[in-house]
């Protein structure tokens, strides 16, 4: 338990971004208070204050004004601080340094090597990681989410001309559009990622079916939890559950989330977490 007003958060987001959804997920979970500021996805001029030009970005005041990059380290940065009170949030963060690296396009990117670790010391561990089990499943399954389990959002929710209008109608809705700006994301938007989907489903490797390579994830993801626990981290959501339903979330009124549910063995362990969130928020 934090004392009031100790930690301030404004989150900077797209509300239909996966890796937002994960750090909504995870700020819900621990009843973390935070302000919600929806970008633009065009313009982006709500961001215009940062380098960094992604989203999900977080300013964190505990003490000092803060900004995380990177949801996953956004994640694990703030979980560091509810567990350890050694260190000050300015000194976990440093614990996360970006690495410029080059991408097969030749595209600068920033990498964080060490962001699913929990930096905290042997104690501490012990306390949040029983197991050395425990925590080397938690890190692998948050990785797993960020490199496979997102790439399958969208070859899913454009797979059809129908299915990526009725996406963009749901991206306008929840997202922050002018009306003409609106219209057009509306139209183009799903023409264009419809095209992008299938360039998607190419890299990626996937099948012909790609609800095929969701029900698969997913029915993975089942068995790797079992049918011993309630969640990956036992009685409660850890790091992984929370990670892979802040992804899957943002599918939630489309056809893919209603064909994954009845496809699936997701439906149980996904109506827990959420029953859990709920709770936390209330």
């Amino acid at each position: 338990q934090l004392p009031a007003g100790s930690l301030q958060l404004t989150l900077y987001q797209y509300k239909t971004c996966p890796f937002c959804s994960k750090v909504r997920a995870f700020l819900d979970y621990h009843g973390l208070p935070y302000e919600i500021v929806e970008v633009n996805p065009i313009m982006r001029k709500e961001i215009k204050f940062s380098a960094y030009r992604k989203v999900p970005i977080l300013l964190a005041n505990a003490g000092s004004p803060l900004q995380l990059n990177d949801s996953s380290v956004i994640i694990s940065a703030i979980k560091t601080y509810l567990i350890s009170k050694r260190n000050s949030l300015e000194e976990i963060v440093s614990f996360y340094p970006p690495m410029k690296t080059v991408t097969e396009q030749g595209k600068e990117v920033f990498e964080y090597g060490n962001k699913y670790w929990l930096m905290l010391d042997e104690k501490e561990t012990k306390r949040v990681y029983p197991v050395k089990e425990v925590r080397v499943e938690e890190m692998k399954w948050r990785k797993w989410a960020d490199d496979w389990l997102v790439h399958l959002i969208s070859p899913n929710v454009y797979r059809t001309p129908r299915e990526a209008l009725a996406s963009f109608d749901y991206i306008v809705r929840e997202g922050k559009f002018g009306t003409v700006e609106g219209f057009f994301a509306k139209y183009l938007g799903a023409v264009a990622m419809f095209f992008v989907s299938k360039r998607l489903k190419k890299r990626h490797h996937l099948q012909d079916n790609v609800r095929e390579d969701l029900y698969e994830a997913v029915n993975e993801w089942v068995k790797a939890v079992g049918k011993h626990r309630l969640f990956m981290g036992g009685n409660q959501p850890n790091l992984a559950d929370l990670a892979v339903y802040g992804v899957l979330r943002v599918m939630e009124g489309l056809e893919a989330f209603d064909d994954m549910m009845v496809h699936t063995k997701i439906q149980p362990w996904y109506q827990r977490v959420e029953e859990v969130i709920q709770k936390a928020e209330a």
